[in-house]
């Protein structure tokens, strides 16, 4: 398959017809196809190392009329990193200019959220028909929570292998993915693709995708030496991944990719857009010192070794002030085993207190990125970017001890957490990779302020600490610390009766400890009374703080009869 190269305008409604991909300009865009000597600027032909592949760099404009109704689409990119920001922005253009919103809509399969100029905007669009496994922005959250589009929650490590195994195709005759879009910043000569600054799930996107547009990103360095890629075999045939320690490679620098299905290369120069979280507020820094605290003294008494062991931290501003914390406190020959790492993770490795760093992506701001970029020799010994599939393995999380940190919506005295549905129902993000390390780490952490601010204007209208969770993504099983800004409640070897009320104790508001209170002690009376007991709950009751918020705009319950 060649890359377009005429100069043939066919209207997009007509596309559904055509057996073969004929090429495009559109006036609309006032675009015209040019021939690929014309397009491949030194820049490039530096980064395509495979001169055999020179004849497929095109214009994205020339790709639009690949892209069919309800195809399903694999995108590389995880977090607002690593992400194809040309080709999704032109069709989104066209999608506009032609008034074809609502009637090209694609399923999409990426690692976890990208940039919202892509997807976000494409849900504005109403080109989003599904969306697996996660995503950021105000449009696709609206439209998920409007039943516009449909999406699929699930923890980022089966993601990509069920992709793998065409579990989201199955419909189809071949259990490929239509069209994968992958930015990259170098080709090799023998073909393989040097990504960016993720991984997520775009190996297995190359290779279970039947056509594939190259997105190569010139105006950053090469990643080339970054990566660690590794490709699983399918069961029964699975062999063990042989990484004991965080700096461990088992794999290769480059993604293997078979070039014939390669239809298109486009040139971008089009950064990361980084977000910069806000710097940690007293009660963000609040908790990382409660967790501080916590690790001396686990160290102290030899539940864990002086440099730890191998840490996570999800994103947000508590894990963001709980990185800073580490970076400034006592511990040393520190490592991390997670799935992002955050500007103050460069802090961290500043310091020399964390020696090595492993991640699926590079979830920085534009000033990480422009310093990282800037001390490229010092930060590229001591990160490694791997697929989501592998740092997200709980085989490997469990063999290393990670120390999992994560931040749910809320937290229920018995110590199950809701990461992911307001009320139950109003979904935000996703469960995103913290399933994946709360159920498998050594310890397994979870931090949250104990209150929010509630739309009748009270700063802590919401308790973050309930007697039931509205939705449970994490169990009590899985759960062995919870803290807020109020304190630590370590819920290791407690029966839930005595987790219920040192959770109360220890983490609740002092608006809502009365309140938890007395419907703990209801509900023991209560259960004890039918024998009963061993959780006791009462079933009329159990959300009644989370409806008197609907009703009225707070959690402050009056009285619980």
């Amino acid at each position: 398959f060649s890359p377009p190269c005429a100069a043939v305008f066919i209207p997009l409604r007509a596309m559904h017809v055509l057996h073969r991909v004929t090429p495009l300009t559109s006036p609309a865009l006032g675009l015209g196809a040019r021939r690929w000597s014309s397009l491949l600027t030194p820049a490039l032909k530096e980064r395509v190392k495979k001169p055999s592949l020179w004849s497929k760099v095109c214009t994205p404009e020339s790709l639009v009329p690949l892209f069919k109704d309800n195809m399903s689409l694999g995108w590389s990119g995880f977090t607002p990193v690593g992400y194809p920001k040309v080709t999704p922005v032109v069709l989104a253009d066209y999608v506009e200019a032609n008034g074809l919103q609502g009637k090209l809509r694609f399923n999409l399969f990426i690692g976890a959220s990208v940039g919202a100029e892509t997807e976000d905007r494409w849900a504005s669009l109403n080109m989003v028909k599904r969306r697996w496994p996660y995503q950021t922005g105000k449009n696709i959250s609206k439209g998920i929570n409007q039943g516009r589009i449909e999406m699929g929650d699930i923890h980022l490590s089966i993601f990509a292998q069920d992709l793998a195994f065409g579990w989201f195709t199955k419909e189809k005759d071949t259990p490929n993915l239509d069209i994968g879009l992958i930015e990259c910043t170098e080709i090799r000569p023998d073909g393989g693709i040097v990504l960016a600054g993720s991984v997520g799930a775009a190996e297995e996107v190359i290779h279970h995708s039947e056509k594939l547009i190259m997105e190569v990103n010139t105006s950053m360095p090469s990643f080339y030496g970054v990566h660690d890629i590794i490709r699983d075999d399918m069961p029964p045939a699975r062999r063990p991944y042989l990484i004991s320690r965080v700096d461990d490679r088992i794999g290769k620098p480059t993604v293997s990719c078979d070039p014939d299905r390669i239809v298109g290369i486009v040139e971008s120069t089009n950064p990361d857009k980084g977000r910069k979280l806000a710097d940690p507020d007293e009660a963000s820094s609040t908790i990382a010192s409660h967790l501080i605290e916590f690790l001396q003294h686990e160290v102290k008494h030899g539940r864990l070794p002086p440099g730890l062991l191998p840490l996570q931290s999800g994103v947000g501003n508590i894990a963001n002030a709980v990185t800073a914390g580490l970076a400034n406190g006592p511990f040393s020959n520190c490592t991390v085993w997670t799935e992002v790492l955050q500007d103050t993770m460069l802090d961290f490795l500043d310091t020399g207190k964390l020696t090595f760093a492993s991640s699926t992506s590079l979830s920085l701001s534009n000033d990480g990125f422009e310093r990282f970029y800037k001390n490229w020799d010092f930060y590229a010994q001591r990160v490694c970017l791997r697929p989501q599939q592998v740092t997200n393995h709980p085989e490997i999380i469990r063999r290393l001890g990670v120390i999992a940190m994560n931040t749910p919506v809320e937290v229920d005295m018995y110590g199950h957490a809701n990461s992911t549905l307001i009320g139950g129902t109003k979904m935000i993000n996703g469960i995103g990779g913290s399933g994946d390390f709360l159920r498998s780490g050594y310890l397994s952490i979870v931090h949250t302020p104990s209150s929010r601010p509630s739309p009748n204007g009270d700063e802590n209208g919401i308790s973050c600490v309930v007697p039931k969770v509205s939705h449970t993504d994490h169990t009590e099983h899985d759960i062995d610390i919870i803290v807020t800004e109020q304190g630590l409640a370590d819920l290791r070897g407690l029966s839930p009766r005595l987790r219920a009320k040192h959770v109360i104790e220890k983490c609740a508001h002092p608006d809502f400890k009365p309140i938890l209170t007395e419907y703990y002690e209801r509900s023991l009376n209560a259960c004890l009374k039918k024998g009963a007991a061993h959780e006791p709950q009462i079933l009329g009751d159990v959300f009644k703080m989370h409806t008197h918020l609907e009703k009225n705009g707070t959690m402050k319950l009056d009285s619980w009869e």
